[in-house]
């Protein structure tokens, strides 16, 4: 098997097309990237809002009981 490029510029250089080639590569990996960072940040969001959401729903229910045992 031969490679491709006889040097490691060549491979860079990619024929004059390198700047296109390795731009197109960067804009993907920055988006990609993004895309990671912004989904654990979401992911962090979520679960506060569903701690809180919880801690509410568990406050309601033990105000109930409490207001349950007042009446009897």
């Amino acid at each position: 098997m031969q490679p491709q490029f006889n040097s490691f510029a060549e491979f860079i250089a990619m024929g004059k097309h390198g700047v296109f080639v390795w731009t197109c590569w960067s804009i993907a990996f920055a988006v990609i990237a993004g895309l990671i960072f912004y989904s654990i940040h979401q992911r962090k969001n979520l679960l506060k809002q569903l701690a809180v959401k919880q801690a509410i729903l568990n406050n309601r229910s033990n105000q109930s009981k409490i207001d349950d045992k007042n009446k009897s």
